[in-house]
């Protein structure tokens, strides 16, 4: 039986950065557990087949909801990592913080008072090697590289003109001193690849030979003596092994496999439990619950005449670009077609911006063709909106007591009436944006969702028929002030009611941030690992 200082379940944003902070130090052994398998296929290291994976579902679990009442009944897919590097190897690689208000939210309107702006913009500024360099708000130097995202397109200008005759201002950094306004895109890529957890921080942590890692091992259970977790049971090989965790056990399985896990280890609601026959250990009946995510639809328009990425995209032009990125890193498929982004509000009176709008240079259905001979598909471009402040909560529960099933994964997306209100709003913004002159030469007519569905229940149809995740769930074992019925951990992260257990991923955000959640769980595994070796990035 070996035993282990640390085992991290899970090598995704978390967990891999976990490995890498706690394998600084050198007397410590820790064991990185991951379902999934290795990540060295191009299609995750080419940025541009990014829309592969999803496409075609590659390396994740297959997670879709129960029907979503709020989405006519649809089964929206929820992809979740399955791989080394988690989420990050098969995400779109943006890059954004959330804003300011945020975490000062999190601090002030929630009680968690570690976990201010202040607080948490060292670990930011620890974790990134910003292409600008280090300022009061950036860093240089951490594993993770972020860089501008540029993209050559006509479109790109005409957007960014039709932004500000739209009223809206630019923002050359939204993770810098302001996050409001329009701007390039920033982005985890690195010399034209992907740059994920793995890369950024497992592989320096597996070099340094404390830090093991099992890939194809799927966790049952954490095991405990008493209260205490002492280790987990796990299946590799068709094996069933234990392993021991001398210090902690931490789990990094995201926000669906983190609150399955618990709840079949015995933490969890102890009347839902008992009805599937697990025993109960500590009843927390917010395991699974505040699941919460920001939803996508797109305003699409048919390009009057092919875009770059529309040219290059013939079979035999970007056979050679794929392999010259893969070799020397440059090229177009380095790059992906989603040029700028920025932070808008549904309503003027809004505190807060609540919608993220990003140009998307490409038909949503974009691939390889043959050239004019045979009827490749029609060019087009979207705008793309994000709404970044649901009210709508979820939750995970358990269909079985067997840890080979899935879960059951109730979204309630557009439930909370404010969301629906604010979803077609953003529709209409999208359109406001289309509809300003600089873009009018590159538009010959709106694709989706059409010209005649202009009327609030034509528009809330297509918003129902269409809408999808942008596979930022948060909160399912939310992070939470002790008087909190629904919390599950306390500010460090640490499982109440015992000891040796931790949940370090997406599912411990309480209340979910403006904008993509990478960065965030990132920054978050970058604090909680100093509280685990007794440091403190503040007081230097």
């Amino acid at each position: 039986m070996a035993e282990y200082d640390y085992i991290i379940v899970g090598a995704g944003s978390a967990g891999c950065t976990l490995a890498y902070r706690l394998g600084a130090d050198p007397t410590l052994k820790i064991l990185v557990l991951e379902a999934g398998g290795p990540d060295n296929s191009p299609i995750i290291k080419i940025p541009l087949t990014w829309g592969l994976i999803l496409k075609h579902r590659l390396y994740d679990w297959g997670y879709n909801t129960e029907p979503e009442p709020g989405m006519d009944g649809r089964r929206i897919e929820c992809a979740r990592g399955r791989v080394l590097g988690g989420c990050t190897s098969i995400n779109g690689m943006a890059y954004a913080r959330g804003m300011r208000e945020d975490y000062d939210g999190w601090a002030q309107e929630l009680g968690l008072n570690n976990w201010s702006y202040d607080n948490v913009l060292p670990y930011f500024e620890r974790s990134e090697s910003w292409e600008g360099g280090a300022d009061e708000f950036r860093g240089s130097g951490g594993p993770l590289t972020v860089t501008r995202l540029i993209y050559e397109d006509p479109l790109l200008d005409a957007f960014m003109q039709a932004t500000e005759l739209a009223g809206y201002t630019r923002s050359d950094d939204y993770n810098g001193a302001s996050a409001e306004g329009f701007g390039p895109m920033q982005v985890t890529i690195r010399r034209g690849r992907r740059w994920s957890a793995a890369s950024a921080y497992l592989r320096p942590a597996v070099a340094r030979k404390n830090v093991t890692v099992c890939t194809g091992a799927l966790v049952h259970k954490v095991v405990f003596e008493g209260n205490r977790a002492v280790g987990v049971e796990f299946s590799s090989k068709g094996q069933l092994e234990f392993v021991r965790a001398g210090r902690e056990v931490v789990l990094c399985g995201g926000v669906v496999n983190s609150p399955q896990l618990l709840m079949l280890s015995g933490i969890g609601s102890a009347q839902a439990l008992q009805g599937l026959g697990i025993e109960p250990m500590v009843d927390l009946p917010g395991v699974g619950e505040n699941l919460h995510d920001h939803i996508v639809c797109d305003v699409r328009w048919r390009r009057s005449s092919p875009g770059p990425l529309y040219r290059a995209l013939r079979l035999d032009r970007i056979a050679v670009d794929v392999l010259r990125t893969w070799m020397f890193g440059t090229g177009l498929s380095g790059k992906i077609p989603a040029a700028a982004v920025g932070l808008v509000r549904s309503r003027q009176n809004l505190a807060l911006p609540d919608l993220q709008l990003m140009l998307a240079a490409a038909p949503m259905t974009a691939g390889p063709h043959f050239g004019p001979f045979l009827k490749p598909y029609v060019d087009a471009f979207a705008i793309k909106g994000v709404f970044l402040a649901p009210e709508s909560r979820g939750r995970i529960r358990l269909s079985s007591a067997d840890p080979t099933k899935p879960p059951l994964i109730q979204q309630n997306f557009l439930s909370a009436e404010s969301d629906r209100l604010a979803v077609r709003e953003m529709v209409r913004t999208m359109r406001r944006i289309g509809g300003q002159l600089p873009l009018a030469s590159f538009i010959s007519e709106e694709l989706a969702p059409g010209a005649s569905a202009v009327s609030d229940e034509a528009i809330d149809a297509f918003i129902r028929n269409t809408a999808i995740t942008l596979h930022h769930p948060a909160g399912t074992c939310k992070m939470a002030v002790e008087s909190d019925p629904l919390g599950v951990l306390d500010q460090n992260l640490c499982v109440r009611g015992v000891d040796g257990l931790r949940v370090v991923d997406g599912s411990a955000i309480p209340k979910i941030v403006r904008g993509p959640i990478n960065a965030p769980i990132i920054m978050m595994a970058e604090k909680i690992a100093d509280d685990m070796l007794g440091a403190n990035i503040l007081a230097h």
